[in-house]
């Protein structure tokens, strides 16, 4: 269950191709990442998203995926804190998968 404070979206409402200005964020390990992803999907494991926030535009909407929604959400919180107009992928991965929807690896 997702953090009601956090905005979500639905897996079905991350648009396909992701269009110009929309950034789709997989927060997820490397492994992961090379496992399969969105196409198009920008990666910057969790850890790491501190150090290389400066590579997202706060003005464009950011989705914010990882396996679960856990990581994703807690990115999400900390993005929107630092001024970014950020929402999680309700159910990460795993519901982007079992919904039939694209992968990448």
């Amino acid at each position: 269950m997702t953090d009601p404070g956090i905005p979500t979206v639905d897996v079905h409402q991350v648009p396909s191709p992701i269009p110009e200005g929309v950034v789709v964020l997989d927060v997820r390990e490397a492994h992961e990442w090379a496992a399969g992803h969105i196409d198009g999907a920008t990666h910057i494991p969790l850890g790491d998203l501190p150090a290389r926030v400066s590579e997202l535009d706060p003005t464009q909407r950011t989705l914010v995926v990882c396996h679960l929604g856990g990581r994703s959400a807690r990115a999400t919180h900390w993005l929107q804190a630092q001024g970014h107009d950020a929402s999680n992928v309700e159910g990460g991965m795993e519901a982007w998968e079992s919904a039939g929807l694209p992968v990448v690896s």
